[in-house]
Parts: C-alpha cells; sequence; structure tokens
C-alpha cells in the first residue's frame, strides 16, 4: 500500500496536498530517468534534449576578420586623421600568390566577414574613406587598434564548452552548431507517455444520441503530450472494472515512461483507479486529492519506477492537471528546463473568486483595448465544459492563501494563445 491511507467509501478526501509538495513528492521519488542517446541531424533537433556536453572543436572566428566594409590599416596611420584634414595611404600591392600584406601608409579593400590583410590591425568604415584614383586612399577618421575587427576566438575558443548536457535546444542553438561543423548530435530520446481513459460511458466517435459520451480526454492528452515534445502511447478506453484496468496498465508499464489515467480517480464505488495502482506496484499512490481547483480528485503514484497520474474525468480538471504536473516532471526526469509560458498583466473586468486552501485556475479571455490589457473571466467555467479552454487564451492562477481578485486588480496571467485586439470594454 501507499504511504498515507485514503478514503476511498465514498465519504470524500480526507487530506487534499498542496500542488507544489504533491509533485515534490513523486519528484523526489522518481530519479532522473537514464535514457538512451539518438545520433540525429542538428536539422532534426529542435527542442530535443542534448544528451552530452558540446565543446568548440575550433576558434570561432577562426581567423581575424574584418567586421566592417571598407580598408585594413594600421591604426597608427589614422591618428589625426579627420573631414578637414584626411591622410592620404597607398594601395597595398598584392603578392604573387595572391596575399596582402599591409605595411606602414598603406590600406587594403576588406568586406564584412573577410580575412584582415597580414600586418593590418583595424578597419576604417567605407565612409570615411575613398580612393583617389592614383592608387591612393584618402582617409577621413582615425581608428584605434582592434577598431571594426573580430578577432581570432573572440566568439569562442577551441575547448570552451557550448552547450550542456540537459539543455533543449532552440533554433540559436542549432545554427551554432552548423557554424561549429556538427553534423550529428546526441540527444535524449523522447519520453513515452501512455494515455487511458476510463469510463463505461465513454466512446470513440461524436456525441450520440443514445446518451454516450465522446472521450475527449485521449485526443487532448495525447497532443498534450506532443506539445512538450513526448511520444505518445494510446492506450484505449477501459470499461469500469478492476481487472480491465489493471491489465491495461500492467501493459503500458512495459513501454512507458509515464502513465496518465482519466477518470475514476475520485471515491464512488466504481473509481478502481487508485486501488488498482496500489496493487501494481510499490510504492504505489503516494497523493490522493491535490489542494487545486478544478483538478482535485487528481492522484500521483509511482510503479517500480513509473510515474502514473490519475487524472479526473471531466476534460478541463484533466487538462488543468496535466498542465500542472506533467511538463514539470517531464523536466524531471529528462534534467532539462522548458521555458514557462509566458505570462502578461491584465486589468480584471470581473471579480474572480478563489477557495481558501487551493490552487484555484481561472479561465479568461484576454484582450487588448486602446492600448491597455483586459482579462475577463469566461461566461461558462465547470469543468467538463470544454468550451472554456477553447474561448479562453489564458488562465490566472489564484493562490491558495487568497480568497479571490477584485474587479479592477491588476492580475498576471498565463497565456496560451495570443492576445486578442477589441475596440472598447464590452
Amino acid at each position: 500500500m501507499s504511504d498515507q491511507h485514503f478514503d476511498v467509501s465514498g465519504r470524500g478526501f480526507k487530506h487534499l496536498t498542496p500542488t507544489r509538495e504533491a509533485l515534490r513528492l513523486i519528484t523526489s521519488r522518481v530519479p532522473e530517468k537514464v535514457l538512451e542517446l539518438e545520433e540525429i541531424s542538428p536539422s532534426s533537433a529542435l527542442h530535443r534534449v542534448l544528451g552530452e556536453d558540446l565543446v568548440a572543436p575550433v576558434d570561432v572566428p577562426g581567423f581575424d576578420r574584418a567586421a566592417m566594409d571598407g580598408y585594413a590599416v594600421n591604426a597608427e596611420d589614422t591618428y589625426s586623421a579627420n573631414l578637414n584634414s584626411p591622410i592620404v595611404l597607398r594601395r597595398a600591392p598584392g603578392r604573387s600568390d595572391g596575399t596582402i600584406v599591409v605595411r606602414r601608409g598603406e590600406a587594403s579593400l576588406v568586406v564584412t566577414g573577410g580575412p584582415m590583410p597580414d600586418g593590418a590591425n583595424a578597419v576604417v568604415m567605407s565612409e570615411y574613406a575613398k580612393e583617389t584614383g592614383e592608387g591612393t586612399i584618402e582617409v577621413s577618421a582615425e581608428v584605434h587598434p582592434s577598431e571594426n575587427v573580430s578577432r581570432t576566438g573572440e566568439d569562442l575558443r577551441r575547448g570552451a564548452l557550448v552547450l550542456r548536457t540537459g539543455q533543449r535546444l532552440l533554433a540559436q542553438d542549432i545554427g551554432m552548431l552548423a557554424y561549429l561543423g556538427y553534423d550529428q548530435v546526441k540527444v535524449k530520446r523522447k519520453l513515452r507517455i501512455a494515455v487511458l481513459s476510463t469510463g463505461n460511458e465513454i466512446h470513440d466517435g461524436p456525441v450520440a444520441s443514445s446518451g454516450r459520451i465522446p472521450d475527449v480526454n485521449r485526443p487532448t492528452l495525447l497532443n498534450a503530450a506532443r506539445e512538450i515534445d513526448c511520444e505518445p502511447i494510446d492506450l484505449g478506453i477501459a470499461v469500469d472494472e478492476f481487472d480491465v484496468i489493471e491489465n491495461k496498465l500492467k501493459h503500458a508499464l512495459n513501454s512507458a515512461d509515464i502513465i496518465l489515467v482519466t477518470a475514476g480517480t475520485s471515491v464512488g464505488p466504481r473509481d478502481f483507479v487508485p486501488q488498482v495502482i496500489d496493487r501494481l506496484g510499490k510504492p504505489g499512490l503516494l497523493v490522493h486529492g491535490v489542494a487545486m481547483r478544478p483538478s482535485m480528485p487528481t492522484g500521483l503514484g509511482i510503479v517500480d519506477g513509473t510515474p502514473i497520474i490519475s487524472l479526473p474525468g471531466y476534460p478541463v480538471s484533466a487538462y488543468l492537471a496535466f498542465l500542472e504536473f506533467v511538463p514539470a516532471l517531464v523536466d524531471h526526469m529528462l534534467g532539462a528546463h522548458s521555458l514557462p509560458r509566458p505570462v502578461v498583466s491584465a486589468r480584471l473586468l470581473r471579480r474572480v473568486a478563489g477557495v481558501l486552501g487551493s490552487r484555484t485556475y481561472v479561465r479568461v479571455r484576454v484582450s487588448e483595448i486602446e492600448g491597455s490589457i483586459f482579462a475577463e473571466p469566461v461566461s461558462i467555467s465547470g469543468a467538463g465544459i470544454l468550451s472554456s479552454l477553447v474561448r479562453s487564451n489564458g488562465f490566472i492562477i489564484v493562490p491558495e492563501n487568497v480568497e479571490g481578485y477584485e474587479e479592477g486588480a491588476s492580475v498576471g496571467v498565463e497565456l496560451f494563445r495570443p492576445v486578442e485586439s477589441r475596440n472598447a470594454v464590452a
């Protein structure tokens, strides 16, 4: 059995665990996962988690190069040059092998990114230099040593650490890998997240006149797993029978790194999921009931090292519980960090209520009106009303110790869609 004792007789939850404590409980029992590494092309590695430290194999840049179009010179030759009193330099002659050496009193044309000629230590920008047509260049601004020059290794020295194990690769990282000549990179394989829906009343397909309910949790969660760069495994639907649910989860334990189960997690007589998790292996269910509205019936467990998260059956509750726990758990197991959702400051158009002792998610529609940002709670916000998530573009999190926020209050809103533009406050 698990570390705590839960009331599963239909009388309600004896204890609600704060969300941060619930996450701490499960991550403290699940170590960072040792995953196989895959070698892939950098062009396919966007958002993948790096599996090794990468160092610069060469200096970047590999030679002194011009940082501006202009003329390579000895800086000392330009001192005191100005528009009223330009200094005249000779064009440096080319050698038989095609190279150029700039001696004192000489200048050589260079382009941005091009190699600096031997002997030159600065570049006069084109705006301050002109050819006279007699093999000479008039310079009308002074420069100092290294001015407008990128020195060898200025960007990266050979052997310097460029990217660390556990970093999620961004577009600029992949550009750097191309710059350094990496044609393969080792990344951790994607975590596999299995999703099982339970319930006698749900089915695959649209709303039916018979009263059966289409399964929206599975497609939502399978794609939520893709959104956080994990590989989804579809376990289908299990009817509300202990043995059926147990067999499905046993099968998933052989292939999944994380298992999500929706519905059957409350305290009713046919809510078997918590009992199944406890029977499957140790330590079993660690948390049953979190201080979060909606999503209170969420359960967090571990079976032989594999996390199993029991999510509520209502679609909004299931999705919000996913957001609260799964991305953070994935990052922990990968030894990685993901960017948080963007947050904007908005003024409330209506009061929002919290629940003391629970972390409350309030779905809102965020709009820009005459240059100011406003948030309006969606009018329909029940945990079973999926349209409340589709109609909203963000949510406010009301902390456990706050009763709510009054109309006109400035609040932080986590966005999952762009801010809308509106003409005037409704």
